[in-house]
């Protein structure tokens, strides 16, 4: 029931953003709502680990915070469920937002014209694939510091209970935002995906040529996500611009008919 009344009461609070979608430091969301995240996450018996955050795990989870919600447009990403579970308040749901969101809140937003929508759809989609690179040398890097712990911890046969098991719960806190990660983006390119081939049935313009190419930028970035290949020093960084169409997607400029 306490869960319930703090959920209703934090309902809205959205966590404050600053430049390129990264969140600002707040008292409600980075102190008061953690707290009482992590009672409910203990009492619940989930993994919790005393230690202190690494520098490198308070960047990846800085990094990876702006694919979580859309702090770019209209909350089609669940952006207040996901405020609670960052803070644990709610546990981390594999559940992601329907893949229709994102093309709903396009369609039913007053742009100048047809041409502009395809051109928001393409820098929302340019802006993903942008910071993608930083967010995949965060998350290597959070894993290297896991297998370092690993090391350290299992080189020391003295080493008390409690630091071997805090040591397996920030692995488990690490991972599990890892496994986010992986499901948001994916969700991400599926509502880009669903919202592109939508466009093309409502509003056809051969600016949706160059958003395909965009997405086969990011579904680079997706596909090495779901393999856990975020050590990949050799991942583009937006600029293989021209790949080839995405799956059961032939576009060519010349057939397109162009929108007002």
């Amino acid at each position: 029931m306490a869960v319930v009344v703090l959920t209703a009461a934090l309902t809205g609070c959205a966590r404050p953003v600053g430049d390129f979608g990264r969140a600002e430091t707040d008292p409600l969301h980075d102190r008061v709502m953690p707290a009482l995240g992590t009672a409910r996450a203990m009492a619940a018996r989930e993994p919790v680990s005393s230690f202190n955050l690494t520098d490198q795990e308070r960047e990846m989870r800085d990094r990876i915070w702006r694919y979580l919600v859309a702090p770019h447009a209209y909350d089609w990403f669940g952006d207040t469920a996901v405020e609670l579970q960052r803070t644990r308040i709610l546990p981390i749901s594999g559940k992601t937002a329907p893949a229709d969101r994102y093309y709903r809140w396009l369609h039913g937003t007053a742009f100048a014209s047809s041409r502009v929508r395809y051109s928001r759809l393409g820098d929302d989609v340019t802006a993903d694939i942008a910071l993608m690179p930083a967010a995949f040398a965060a998350i290597c890097a959070v894993q290297q510091v896991d297998r370092q712990r690993g090391i350290a911890a299992n080189g020391m046969p003295q080493l008390e209970d409690r630091m071997r098991a805090d040591a397996a719960a920030r692995q488990a806190e690490n991972q599990a935002q890892i496994d986010w990660f992986v499901r948001a983006v994916s969700a991400r390119y599926g509502a880009y995906n669903y919202a592109l081939d939508h466009l093309l049935v409502e509003t056809p313009h051969d600016n949706a040529v160059a958003v395909n190419g965009l997405l086969s930028d990011l579904d680079v970035y997706v596909e090495a996500a779901q393999r856990g290949d975020f050590c990949n020093g050799a991942l583009p960084g937006g600029h293989n611009r021209g790949a080839p169409a995405l799956r059961s997607r032939y576009l060519h400029s010349d057939a397109m008919v162009k929108g007002s």
